[in-house]
């Protein structure tokens, strides 16, 4: 990328930010707003990034690029205690982020489901939950727990205490994974 090109981009990004994060709601924040904001023509951002959503989605790799080179499993770990801070962390993230990722997972082809910060955080998830339970449900645990920090979520619950919060994540992490970080024993009615 030519370096004014890579400035341009840095500008808007940076620009999309500060608007976001000053934002009560995402339709607050418009390509032209981010345009002015960034002093660059509206032409850029569509050429640079596409659409409003290849513009949200690259500002939240950016921001969870730095998420995910600060978290790291283990592979000799508790894997419940690295599951329940993987959503902790998560749930920090989409607090600070709130408007963004709100922008992000409500934008239908912007699904959090469709972005390389979901598909790391899913992979680390279900190497817990295998790790704990075994590989034969890992793919969908995973998911399933990933819900529960969706934004949508967190943004429905956005007056719960921390200490609430990490209640209901111990919670269900330790019901799905196990509170010991092994596979949990299932009791059957014969």
């Amino acid at each position: 990328m030519r370096a004014d090109a890579l400035r341009n981009r840095e500008s808007v990004l940076a620009a999309a930010g500060r608007l976001f994060d000053s934002a009560t709601d995402p339709d607050q924040v418009s390509m032209d707003d981010i345009a002015t904001a960034a002093g660059v023509g509206k032409g850029t951002l569509f050429r640079r990034f596409g659409d409003r959503i290849g513009l949200i989605r690259a500002l939240y790799e950016q921001r969870a690029l730095r998420l995910r080179e600060a978290l790291t499993v283990s592979p000799t770990g508790p894997a419940v205690d690295q599951a329940v801070e993987l959503l902790r962390a998560m749930l920090r993230f989409k607090r600070d982020n709130r408007v963004l990722t709100l922008a992000l997972e409500g934008a239908g082809s912007g699904s959090p489901y469709r972005n390389a910060a979901y598909d790391h955080w899913h992979a680390l998830l279900a190497g817990l939950v295998a790790r704990a339970r075994g590989p034969q449900t890992a793919d969908y645990l995973a998911h399933a727990l990933l819900a529960a920090v969706r934004s949508d979520l967190v943004e429905h619950l956005r007056d719960w205490p921390d200490d609430r919060w990490d209640t209901g994540l111990n919670a269900l992490v330790g019901s799905v994974l196990g509170h010991d970080g092994q596979s949990p024993h299932v009791h059957r009615a014969d």
